[in-house]
């Protein structure tokens, strides 16, 4: 699901040493600027040089505002293996780099699993009494690997997750196929979100395209009911696909980012 980045001058990468039971080095962009820092939350098995995240990074250029890139573990410049990886560990990678370079108010840009992660970050810092700026969510996949995944899956798909622990799944987003491994779908379980209220504590804002195969829109009307009505927008766009990468879509991004910003 990524893009190359095509503008030039890239930041210099840093590294951010994640310890625990799976210690692993993150790659990190950070664009210094001014205003509250703006952070990207990627998608399952994209990386921070992707379509949306590179166009929301010549906009901070342009504009002189804070700006924070990051591949999860196991994505892109990180290290670690993909299919290892749960939603436990990327919500860790993200909490450790939002605290690390984007600490004060951050505005976060969440695309498609990167959605469900911003809201887990939110929620976890509503536990420690850190307040966000925003969020700005395209095509928010909470909870997938249940609602997405495993309630979708024929009983012969999850016949092979219990036998074999993993399943590989086509994808037209990359060559390979997706490895789908039970230890995700569990995980998974631990962090759902659409059996209560969402209550992020700031302004959001989800952009959903309604011909999205991947995320259809019912989900973000169901994500939308979760959330307070207060400083809460959804733009549909009609013939949007996953992706919203065409440059009306990534336009609307750039606009819905700066207005939050």
């Amino acid at each position: 699901m990524s893009d190359p980045e095509t503008s030039p001058g890239e930041l210099p990468l840093v590294t951010l040493d994640i310890d625990g039971p799976s210690p692993r080095r993150l790659a990190v962009r950070v664009r210094e600027g001014e205003g509250p820092p703006v952070v990207w939350l990627g998608g399952f098995r994209s990386d921070m040089r992707a379509t949306k995240a590179a166009a929301l990074n010549a906009w901070a250029a342009q504009n002189a505002r804070r700006m924070v890139r990051f591949d999860y573990s196991g994505h892109g410049e990180s290290e670690g293996r993909f299919e290892d990886g749960t939603i436990s560990d990327w919500l860790a990678d993200a909490c450790a780099v939002i605290d690390r370079y984007a600490n004060e108010r951050p505005i976060l840009v969440g695309s498609s699993m990167g959605g469900w992660i911003a809201c887990l970050v939110a929620r976890e810092r509503a536990r420690r009494g850190a307040d966000l700026g925003g969020m700005v969510l395209i095509a928010p996949a909470l909870d997938f690997t249940e609602a997405l995944m495993w309630d979708a899956f024929p009983p012969e798909v999850r016949q092979t997750l219990e036998r074999d622990g993993v399943w590989y799944r086509q994808t037209p987003y990359a060559p390979k196929p997706d490895p789908i491994r039970m230890a995700l779908i569990e995980d998974g379980r631990r962090h759902l979100l659409l059996d209560a209220n969402l209550e992020p504590g700031c302004p959001v804002h989800i952009l959903q395209g309604m011909a999205d195969p991947d995320v259809p829109y019912p989900h973000a009307l169901r994500i939308l009911e979760r959330l307070p009505a207060q400083g809460t927008r959804l733009t549909l766009i009609k013939d949007g696909d996953h992706r919203l990468s065409r440059p009306e879509d990534i336009d609307l991004l750039v606009r819905t980012v700066a207005a939050m910003a």
